[in-house]
């Protein structure tokens, strides 16, 4: 039932009632004047006024109390007309400050008590009845404030709820942009990685196809390689977004165990790679692991965009709390790396597992880049 069904709904059992029982106080309280056709416009103008209680409670709480102040004067009695009067009271009282609401019981009191006998010249109520009176209108203040609480946790706890949805919607956008970062940071270093020593490859087959065809077929061969390796993670990754679940992947994970498998690609664009690994190796995180991996796929492509054929050195030091990764090399910078790509990568993926990352010239020639990942935080859990 709508708000506007329910208000028709109340004026007209209030009428109803209101119009009863004053014929009912008619008959058997004797007022001082007979019921007449004004005694029932007045109960009914007081009724009819519910029908706006929503739109216009104080407009409604005026008409009413100025109906049943009539309705007094003209000395019809103390009857149901004052029924409106409260479901108009009731209405805007919680809907407003409390205490010019709650003084109009006291003001109403004063009137009926004393200033309708002083006007009217009939006698005042007895002690008893004015008790009685005083006691009802306490009570009327009474459930307005109790509504009024009603109310305001309602609308605290709707507040709550809109705050939870906000957050809730903010942290599905931050997920959202996170999982879309993850998917371009893994979507650059496989393809930036890929394509780099393609274009590598594919200049060395065009220089050497004529003179050293045995040579361009080696890295034809590796073109053909790297291309296929690029082409499955990518159908890994596009095979998941499209499902919404983590696809089984068709080739292993890249692994920082691993590191002949991470450096095959740069060996086979000619660059001279050395690996070394130090301390105790062990089980590591997933996130970590692929991590460190990427790390070590990004700069040995940097090595090979920008340094010229040279020689690099692949270093993984396992220690107590930290894995750290470096690699460096002693070629030229043909052109200077640009920010915002693989070193931008590299540096995110680091900071969201609570790691540091450097990358920069060495004294003597060459870059370097050192990347320092936390092993126990990531351990238990916490990232």
């Amino acid at each position: 039932m709508g708000s506007r069904a329910v208000d028709c709904t109340i004026a007209g059992v209030v009428g109803v009632v209101a119009t009863a029982g004053t014929l009912g106080a008619s008959r058997h309280g004797h007022p001082a004047h007979p019921l007449d056709a004004l005694a029932f416009v007045l109960v009914a103008v007081a009724a009819g006024a519910l029908l706006w209680r929503r739109a216009a409670p104080l407009t409604v709480l005026t008409v009413t109390g100025a109906a049943a102040l009539v309705f007094v004067l003209r000395g019809y009695g103390l009857g149901p007309i004052f029924l409106p009067l409260v479901v108009a009271f009731l209405t805007a009282a919680p809907l407003h400050r409390r205490w010019p609401m709650y003084a109009l019981p006291v003001v109403g009191y004063a009137v009926i008590v004393w200033g309708v006998p002083w006007v009217t010249g009939e006698p005042a109520p007895s002690t008893a009845a004015a008790v009685g009176i005083g006691a009802w209108l306490l009570t009327l203040i009474a459930v307005a404030e109790v509504v009024r609480q009603r109310r305001e946790a309602i609308r605290a706890r709707r507040a709550r709820e809109r705050d939870a949805a906000r957050v809730a919607e903010e942290e599905r956008l931050r997920r959202a942009s996170d999982e879309r970062l993850d998917i371009a940071r893994e979507l650059h270093d496989v393809l930036a990685h890929s394509l780099s020593l393609i274009n590598v490859q594919s200049g060395v087959a065009l220089e050497l196809l004529d003179s050293r065809p045995e040579q361009a077929g080696i890295a034809l061969a590796s073109i053909k390689d790297a291309s296929r390796d690029a082409l499955v993670q990518v159908h890994t990754m596009l095979q998941s977004l499209r499902h919404g679940t983590e696809a089984a992947p068709l080739t292993p994970a890249p692994s920082i165990t691993d590191l002949d498998r991470l450096v095959t690609h740069a060996r086979n664009a000619g660059i001279g790679v050395t690996t070394t690994v130090s301390g105790d190796p062990r089980s590591i995180p997933t996130g970590t692991d692929l991590a460190a991996a990427r790390i070590v796929q990004e700069s040995l492509t940097n090595v090979v965009r920008h340094s010229g054929r040279t020689t690099a050195r692949v270093t993984v030091r396992f220690l107590p709390e930290v894995l750290e990764v470096e690699v460096d090399d002693d070629g030229r910078v043909t052109e200077p790396p640009r920010p915002g790509a693989g070193i931008t990568g590299m540096t995110e993926r680091c900071r969201a597992l609570g790691g540091t990352l450097t990358a920069a010239p060495r004294p003597g020639g060459g870059f370097r880049v050192l990347a320092r990942l936390p092993l126990l935080r990531n351990e238990s859990g916490v990232s």
